[in-house]
């Protein structure tokens, strides 16, 4: 049971004083981006979103976020169980490299694609020889994103493994099931919320990707414009009312990973409980 501090009169202070941050940094302009969106009325806040250009970026940041997350969750429950489950050379130095896009800024993460596979990269010419597009297409969208969020599902599931420690699994080895019987019986359950919150964390970011994608994407209205990017490209055209309207329904989907975050902590903080009981 977590201890409770009190400190007199600092608690009102404290509250007082995060709410207020909260409510500038946060609240205040969700509330801008969805009044200047309908601020001309609903006709006017649909009509940019039924554009064909409107339309083609939203199609492609889904497209993006459909082939990264399932990439970075396949990478994140490999890795999570090697580092979690193994002791081998160059353990530390593995858990450093998963960190590095946290620390490393998105525009570097893009350029970096750039360098390898952009016309003048390393293998631009061998590229362009064999008719293959990277740069400025869908492909280098998807690693772009699939480095920025490369870190989100093998963050939240390591130290949940660490913890939970590998003596039920061991006991179904044992008992003589296969080691993928035993991932799909023992390990999958018992990971399956953090992996899910860790979907969730990663599937945001990828929507709402700018810098990477940005660099290696050439900003080509209706063919390589992921929402962000329409965003800023309606924003430089001053069409305001649409530029808004795209940033609410990235807005929205915030929202959304912030009411199914909450689910899946109630839901994971209830199995906790159940089974402590038990």
């Amino acid at each position: 049971m977590n201890p409770t501090i009190r400190l007199p009169g600092l608690a009102p202070l404290f509250l007082v004083l995060t709410l207020t941050i909260l409510g500038v940094l946060i609240v205040l302009p969700l509330g801008v981006v969805f009044a200047s969106a309908l601020s001309q009325g609903l006709a006017a806040y649909i009509e940019p979103l039924t554009h064909p250009d409107a339309l083609a970026a939203i199609r492609l940041t889904l497209t993006v976020a459909a082939i990264s997350v399932p990439l970075n969750a396949i990478f994140g429950v490999a890795a999570a169980w090697a580092i979690a489950r193994f002791e081998f050379k160059g353990k530390s130095l593995l858990v450093t490299f998963i960190d590095l896009p946290f620390s490393m800024s998105p525009v570097v993460s893009g350029l970096v694609w750039v360098l390898l596979f952009g016309a003048q990269g390393w293998f631009g010419p061998w590229l362009q020889d064999h008719n293959i597009k990277i740069i400025f297409a869908t492909s280098g969208l998807v690693l772009a994103t699939v480095l920025v969020t490369l870190p989100f599902v093998a963050r939240e599931l390591i130290p949940l493994m660490q913890d939970q420690g590998a003596d039920e699994e061991a006991a179904a080895l044992t008992l003589g099931a296969g080691g993928f019987t035993t991932f799909w019986r023992v390990t999958l359950p018992n990971i399956k919320w953090a992996l899910l919150y860790g979907v969730l964390l990663c599937n945001a970011r990828a929507m709402g990707e700018f810098g990477a994608v940005s660099v290696v994407s050439g900003s080509v209205r209706g063919l390589t414009t992921t929402l962000p990017l329409h965003v800023e490209v309606l924003y430089n055209d001053y069409e305001f009312v649409g530029a808004f309207a795209a940033a609410s329904i990235l807005a929205g989907l915030g929202l959304v990973t912030l009411v199914l975050k909450s689910v899946l902590e109630w839901r994971h903080s209830g199995e906790l409980s159940a089974s402590r009981r038990h």
